[in-house]
């Protein structure tokens, strides 16, 4: 099983072990917040429902699913010449490599089944953007509220904070890191390398080489 899944293993343990210390550490900075306008600090389950919390997970969940939608997407028919995450200029070059295995179930069973499947990853990526963007725009509202409330002031309505500039800063601040760092990766795998890792061209490979 190790061999098999390690990479998501290790990768889905980061993950929780890094929520769970956003967790940790926010709910003492939300709770410090909130005693220091003599408010009763929240528990764990309280903290896990509150603005705080929601908005500062989903407003990096929804760039995340944003990123790696556009990216599948925007490779599908954009090359960049000699980067190891670019499809070859010449289409020529391109060998489908399918192993031996069961065929997935909507290739046999063909129509609109094999058509969805054959987009379904940026269905899938699109689906996680939107819903993490909603529940973002809910977290920022309800932590917005709160904020008013703490200052004494009246919160708004959830539109006026949606259509507002403090909900749209949070989310472009996030959109423009991620395709900063997709960016990156393309552009650096056309000069560096890193032996062994399939997202690198093997070390030999001349700069104006494409794909991997």
């Amino acid at each position: 099983m190790w061999k098999r899944n390690g990479l998501s293993l290790v990768l889905l343990a980061l993950m929780l072990l890094f929520l769970g210390a956003q967790v940790a550490a926010g709910l003492q900075v939300h709770n410090e917040e909130l005693l220091q306008h003599g408010r009763t600090p929240l528990d764990l389950w309280q903290y896990l429902h509150s603005g705080h919390f929601m908005s500062a997970t989903f407003e990096n969940w929804e760039s995340e699913f944003l990123q790696m939608g556009m990216y599948v997407l925007l490779t599908v028919s954009l090359r960049q010449r000699g980067s190891a995450e670019s499809r070859p200029i010449d289409p020529a070059q391109e060998q489908a490599r399918v192993e031996d295995g069961p065929t997935p179930w909507p290739v046999r069973r063909g129509g609109v089944w094999k058509a969805l499947y054959g987009h379904s990853l940026a269905i899938a990526f699109g689906l996680m953007f939107l819903l993490s963007f909603i529940l973002h725009a809910i977290g920022s509202w309800r932590s917005q509220c709160v904020e008013q409330q703490l200052q004494g002031l009246p919160a708004p309505g959830f539109l006026e904070h949606v259509l507002g500039s403090t909900f749209w800063f949070e989310s472009m601040q996030n959109w423009q890191s991620e395709f900063l760092a997709v960016l990156s990766l393309v552009v650096l795998t056309i000069f560096l390398r890193q032996k062994d890792s399939p997202q690198s061209k093997p070390v030999q490979a001349p700069h104006s080489q494409t794909g991997d």
